[in-house]
């Protein structure tokens, strides 16, 4: 196991125990003491825990676990996605992505598909536009010759490294998308598409309205979940990409409801 991995498991595992000891770790992990220590203080050190004589406990608030963290959960299977969603942006095209460890996955993608750079309406080449209000996707793209990067104001969440807040909707109100590329945290056929924090699912929202297609990114857990904070039903999803993980009778619920779903 990676450290990154290490990390992402001590951090879930307390988030779900509230406290764990050096010794509790050190059996779960199979690593020695002095890593575990290390671990801990690293942690510690990002206000992600807090020390105790012996171990550590959760903060004191409740937390979603940082992107940097997730990024390593089910990550073949967030590539493949990213992949097949990839495939669905059209040269010169502009492309919205709000944030997340999948569409961070496509974004980096996209990075890689110099081509996008192609012919807008036949009116000569142009960049592949993304509209996003994720800082760690306009920081992965801002350098590609090929990407015109367009990042939407507001207040930044240091969990998903999105802007969120009324500063956010001054630049969508003036702009057109052609396909949103959406991660959720939980998308079902009678709750549609969902995210656990409000501000960001308004944002999502708004990008939703602007959008001309929406494609929806979520690896198999997110399937058939809801989420505290709606960001669209059902029927304005055009798309679903995700794995075989997926609920199959939730994924045939999907279709029934108009949804083009696709499992990698």
């Amino acid at each position: 196991m990676q450290r990154y991995e290490r990390l992402n498991a001590v951090l879930e595992a307390l988030a779900e125990s509230g406290k764990l000891s050096v010794e509790q770790i050190v059996e779960r992990f199979d690593v020695s003491p002095a890593t575990v220590r290390r671990d801990l203080d690293d942690l510690a050190a990002q206000q992600l825990v807090t020390r105790t004589r012996g171990g550590a406990v959760v903060q004191s608030v409740s937390y979603d676990l940082p992107l940097r963290y997730k990024s390593v959960r089910q990550s073949d299977e967030k590539q493949r996605i990213a992949d097949t969603a990839a495939d669905l942006v059209r040269p010169g095209a502009v492309v919205g992505l709000n944030g997340g460890t999948t569409t961070s996955a496509v974004a980096r993608t996209l990075a890689t598909r110099t081509h996008l750079a192609g012919t807008a309406n036949g009116s000569g080449p142009t960049q592949l536009t993304v509209v996003t209000n994720a800082l760690n996707i306009a920081n992965e793209l801002v350098v590609r010759p090929h990407v015109k990067v367009v990042v939407i104001g507001g207040v930044a969440r240091p969990q998903s490294y999105e802007l969120i807040g009324p500063l956010s909707r001054r630049l969508l109100d003036d702009i057109a998308v052609d396909v949103l590329i959406l991660g959720v945290n939980a998308i079902s056929a009678g709750g549609g598409a969902a995210a656990h924090n409000e501000g960001e699912a308004e944002i999502n929202r708004l990008m939703v309205e602007r959008s001309n297609r929406v494609v929806v990114v979520a690896d198999g857990s997110k399937v058939g979940l809801r989420a505290f904070a709606r960001i669209c039903d059902t029927g304005r999803v055009d798309a679903l990409v995700t794995d075989g993980t997926a609920d199959a009778d939730e994924l045939q619920r999907l279709r029934e409801a108009g949804v083009d779903v696709t499992s990698v």
